[in-house]
């Protein structure tokens, strides 16, 4: 095992697997490795979105889809073995599969704490897990988890969901010990206010993202590719000296921002 290789993603023999990348910043991060020749696969619950999402990236034959289900380790088995039998390795993994929720402490029960962390945490946890011989098959590699701002800072009636991001953060920094013997580098990233379906599901109003910018030294709302852009670079041979770290995306907000009260 070469325990210096990492993917290139300027490469057409790089493969590399990213969950949830029918929307968003798996979506956008999809679109720019298919751009610089990698095969991918990108995988959602919902086989009608998996559908509409190769059809908007047009990757052919370089791209795969995969239904599953991020929180179902029986889904990330079954998502591992089509991997196996279609490339036989893997060199890079983005989890990004994440599901948000914001309530009141005391409005989470135990079927909303579930939800949040068996995708956020059990997933991510998962689909490592079961990547990691495709990874290895590979002589190596490199793994990003997506995490969050939330757990940088505190954000009211973000409870479950920045516990999840948080375990996240914890993730990276242990398995990318754990597994650097391996070839395998891990790291995340931490996006902040990024301009998705998830946020305007969380911020419908648009009169609402004013005071949101304006939180942002830099601003603006941030874009899928701004997460995407360096998702790549983590992927790819330039961040070889790079493991168990967490890059903050928010454009300053974090540094700017002090915890906050409930």
């Amino acid at each position: 095992m070469n325990a210096n290789h990492t993917p290139s993603t300027s490469s057409t023999s790089s493969t590399v697997l990213i969950t949830g990348g029918t929307s968003g910043m798996g979506f956008a991060t999809a679109r720019l490795l298919l751009a610089t020749g990698a095969q991918v696969v990108i995988t959602g619950r919902d086989e009608a979105r998996l559908a509409l999402a190769a059809e908007r990236l047009g990757g052919g034959d370089r791209l795969l889809t995969v239904r599953a289900d991020a929180a179902a380790p029986a889904d990330l088995a079954r998502l591992a073995d089509t991997v196996r039998e279609r490339y036989g390795k893997l060199d890079g993994v983005f989890a990004n599969a994440g599901v948000a929720g914001f309530h009141p402490v005391e409005a989470v029960d135990e079927a909303e704490f579930a939800r949040i962390v068996d995708t956020n945490l059990k997933g991510v946890f998962f689909t490592v897990q079961h990547t990691l011989p495709l990874l290895e098959a590979a002589g190596g590699g490199s793994v990003v988890l997506n995490a969050s701002w939330t757990p940088h800072r505190g954000f009211p009636g973000a409870a479950v969901y920045a516990a999840s991001k948080a375990a996240v953060l914890s993730l990276a920094r242990t398995l990318g010990a754990e597994l650097a013997g391996r070839g395998i580098r891990v790291n995340s990233v931490s996006p902040g206010y990024i301009a998705t379906e998830m946020f305007h599901a969380a911020v419908p109003d648009p009169a609402g993202h004013e005071p949101i910018r304006a939180q942002v030294p830099l601003g603006r709302l941030g874009q899928a590719e701004d997460v995407a852009e360096t998702v790549a670079f983590l992927l790819s041979d330039r961040s070889s000296y790079i493991t168990a770290q967490d890059i903050v995306i928010d454009g300053g907000l974090v540094p700017a921002t002090p915890a906050l009260a409930g």
